[in-house]
């Protein structure tokens, strides 16, 4: 009879468990589909709605072919977006301009840009609102996604909006130009264009790949009042940790040139995932998403509206208040920032303080509350390094995945290192839960979480809820379930603290898969492993799925069982699943994901030559060249003294000259007065190209005028110009230099296209054009000297007139 009731008490703990495992897989189930987009709404949906199925007419027109700044496949796209704004019923202007950009210390970038501009004046406007897209593509690719995406979404956006009553607030759209080349139309507008005099609200809408949420990812820095504004757009996907992680990275959009000036505030949104086909010839309307276009649609005219009728002039809080939010089952969960510091230390002090009650009920020893700390590093470090090593290993086994942040379908490669992260945690859990005992082994866990709480509220405060919120709720389940007796009820308090677990992280798990790609798998892997270390006390049913192995233990706190190597066994058999769930993926991985003419594998190739010797050379910045791209590179050198656009060292290879005319530099004049010599140069490419070069040796320049734009020159000894979209009738340069020094003039342009070069054989099926600003570059140089006025002649033109800049 007793033996009935055991059996009977272990199938209720079973089922309870089972419930319980049941109940948080569906909640992680929820919790990633809140991060995923809607439903892509049709062509005739109403009028006041945004349709990715009309947005979607717009991204095939736009995408139809490369449109590069300054080409004239990108007018037409200008005048496309005149016509449709027109069409609209929105007003129009365009804005012709030299935009600016220089950050760099060697070289000043420029472009002469053409941005198109619409216009909702509002009813009483406290502000204006501007919604920003680019609207040129790479050069090698259609930019279907980036950013014929954003600029559909602002159309229909705008589209929307005319339909509907007058708003409040002026409603701005910016298509810019020259995104890609410099965000020169962006600085264009922001420097130079009346309608900018005031500020505002800027909106930014990008791509980086072709499917996904739309992510709201960057903010200008107190953003509170926006983060209010985004936490009503519906399906709000966002996270204050991304704003802290794109802080800290080199990368830029339009959205930096509103940021840096004060007189806007803003958001910047994009869709991330499927990486592989960004900034190449797959870039096509085809393989957008409309899902995607429909998130990024939804979140732009909800939050215009709102924007559009508030009062803008108290929308932006001071520098420093940034709110902490993330996305939870549909909704966007925010605190302000001061709260972050008391969180993070009251996790601290909750896993101390359930420690010390453990400690008092005799759960844990201190001794073996240190060792669990510090043993719970294992994970934290292989688990990561596993995932790294899988990336290592996939690039073995398929070359062609060196140059690739991503896979083309890399689903099953993701769930692999979910499930080598699992392996490493239940592996290092069966090891260690009989020497230490299952409370030990939590408690390190959310110690560990409770500290990086801390780290993270430090160095970037956005993104301490990521485990400080997991701690501390941890901590209080984990107390609360030590005393409940029987162990269903405490069973159910652990499942409460797990769930916060889930909803605080299972959404980040999933984002930071596209936004890192597998090649930094790492990064995803931490967070994988994270939260399994909040998940302990319910995964630890997985190795007593009866509910209680009853043990006891010895003055020295180290446990005695019966059936130990049969129970040892079965403690390693969730690990042993896991790690065969994991071969499995990859398998499945490298089964689907081959390299075809629609998936190609990416090659990047230029070709350089120099006007004055002759001398050619294929180049490419592959670390690791693949077959195709061996048959023009063999070595390894710089060329950056030679041609200063190409940086570090890079594949070369010889290559045949071919029949292409360098640039001319004609001196307009050339004149000294008052201990300054004043030079006009202009910088005439002789060919069609995308951007020409100019490099001044010999003389520091004090003053520059590009283009009709003063730039700081720093009095540098090497100064250089990147002009992009350059005019056929040339570029104008001032510069003032100091006077009876000769001057070397580096001059350099490039167009894009390796077909037609002497020894160039077109790419077979399967190998594609990687995603590079430099890929399929022709770069012809030629060098000037430049003799100082008080020698004879010099440069290619006449020395007249007093040039002064």
């Amino acid at each position: 009879m007793s033996g009935m009731v055991v059996f009977a008490e272990r199938r209720r703990r079973l089922a309870a468990a089972g419930a319980a495992v049941a109940a948080l897989a569906g909640l992680a189930a929820l919790a990633l589909a809140a991060v995923s987009p809607p439903a892509a709404r049709r062509a005739n949906a109403p009028a006041d709605e945004f349709s990715a199925g009309r947005a979607y007419a717009h991204v095939r027109t736009i995408g139809a072919q490369t449109h590069v700044a300054g080409s004239p496949a990108s007018d037409q796209v200008s005048r496309y977006l005149v016509g449709a704004l027109t069409e609209a019923g929105v007003s129009v202007q365009a804005q012709h301009a030299t935009g600016l950009d220089t950050k760099d210390a060697e070289a000043v970038a420029a472009a002469q840009v053409k941005n198109v501009i619409g216009m909702i004046d509002g009813t009483e406007p406290t502000g204006r609102v501007f919604l920003v897209a680019h609207y040129d593509s790479v050069q090698v690719g259609p930019g279907g996604s980036d950013d014929g995406a954003g600029v559909a979404t602002v159309l229909e956006t705008m589209r929307a909006l005319a339909a509907g009553p007058p708003p409040r607030n002026d409603v701005v759209a910016l298509f810019t130009d020259a995104e890609e080349a410099c965000l020169c139309g962006a600085e264009a507008f922001v420097k130079q264009n009346p309608l900018a005099t005031q500020g505002g609200v800027a909106l930014n809408f990008e791509a980086r790949g072709t499917r996904g949420p739309a992510i709201m990812f960057e903010t200008s820095r107190g953003n509170a009042s926006l983060a209010k504004a985004y936490a009503q757009v519906p399906r709000p996907v966002a996270t204050s940790f991304a704003v802290e992680v794109y802080r800290m990275l080199p990368t830029d959009t339009d959205f930096t040139r509103f940021r840096e000036d004060p007189r806007f505030t803003g958001l910047n949104s994009a869709f991330i995932d499927g990486v592989a086909a960004y900034h190449t010839p797959q870039d096509t309307p085809s393989r957008l998403d409309r899902r995607s276009l429909q998130h990024h649609g939804d979140a732009a005219l909800a939050l215009v509206r709102a924007l559009a009728g508030a009062d803008l002039s108290t929308l932006a809080r001071p520098a420093g208040h940034d709110d902490t939010y993330f996305p939870a089952l549909g909704m966007l969960v925010r605190y302000p920032g001061w709260l972050v510091w008391p969180l993070a230390i009251l996790a601290v002090l909750a896993v101390a303080a359930v420690a010390w009650l453990a400690r008092r009920r005799g759960e844990v020893r201190w001794t073996g509350a240190t060792a669990g700390l510090g043993l719970t590093l294992v994970p934290l470090v292989v688990a990561p390094v596993v995932a790294q090593l899988l990336w290592v290993a996939l690039v073995a086994a398929r070359p062609g995945y060196a140059e690739m942040i991503d896979p083309w379908r890399p689903g099953w490669y993701r769930w692999a290192v979910v499930a080598l992260c699992a392996t490493v945690l239940l592996g290092w859990y069966a090891l260690l839960r009989r020497r230490l005992g299952p409370v030990t082994l939590a408690l390190g866990g959310l110690g560990w979480l409770a500290l990086l709480g801390v780290v993270l509220a430090a160095v970037a405060p956005g993104g301490s809820y990521l485990t400080a919120l997991p701690a501390l709720f941890g901590a209080a389940a984990l107390a609360g379930a030590l005393p409940v007796r029987p162990p269903i009820a405490a069973l159910s308090v652990l499942v409460a603290g797990g769930a916060v677990a889930i909803v605080v992280l299972a959404p980040t798990v999933a984002l930071f898969f596209p936004a890192l790609g597998l090649a930094a798998g790492g990064a995803p892997a931490l967070f994988v492993v994270l939260l399994g270390l909040a998940l302990l006390p319910v995964l630890d049913l997985l190795f007593t799925p009866s509910g209680a192995a009853r043990t006891r233990r010895l003055p020295d706190g180290a446990p005695a069982q019966t059936g130990r190597r049969r129970r040892s066994l079965a403690a390693s058999l969730p690990a042993a699943a896991c790690g065969l769930l994991a071969i499995g993926c990859v398998t499945a991985g490298l089964a689907t994901d081959r390299f075809d003419a629609r998936h190609p594998m990416p090659s990047q190739l230029m070709y350089v030559m120099d006007a004055d010797t002759g001398e050619a050379h294929w180049v490419s910045k592959e670390n690791v060249p693949d077959a195709w791209t061996k048959q023009y590179v063999h070595g390894r050198e710089s060329l950056a003294d030679a041609y200063p656009i190409l940086e570090g060292r890079l594949a070369t290879g010889p290559a045949t000259t071919a029949d292409l005319p360098p640039p001319r530099v004609t001196v307009v004049s050339d004149a000294t007065s008052g201990g300054e010599r004043a030079l006009w140069l202009r910088l005439i490419p002789q060919r069609p190209v995308r951007l020409a070069y100019l490099r001044v040796e010999g003389s520091p320049v004090v003053r520059a005028v590009i283009a009709g734009r003063e730039v700081s020159t720093a009095q540098r000894s090497r100064f250089g110009v990147l002009f992009h979209a350059p005019p056929a009738g040339g570029i104008d340069i001032r510069l003032v230099v100091r006077p009876g020094t000769p001057l070397t003039l580096r001059a350099i342009d490039g167009s894009t296209g390796l077909t037609g070069l002497p020894g160039f054989r077109p790419r077979p099926p399967g190998v594609g054009i990687a995603g590079d600003h430099l890929s399929e570059l022709v770069l012809v140089a030629r060098t000037i000297q430049l003799k100082s006025q008080s020698q004879a002649g010099g440069g290619e033109g006449p020395g007249t007139g007093p040039g002064q800049p």
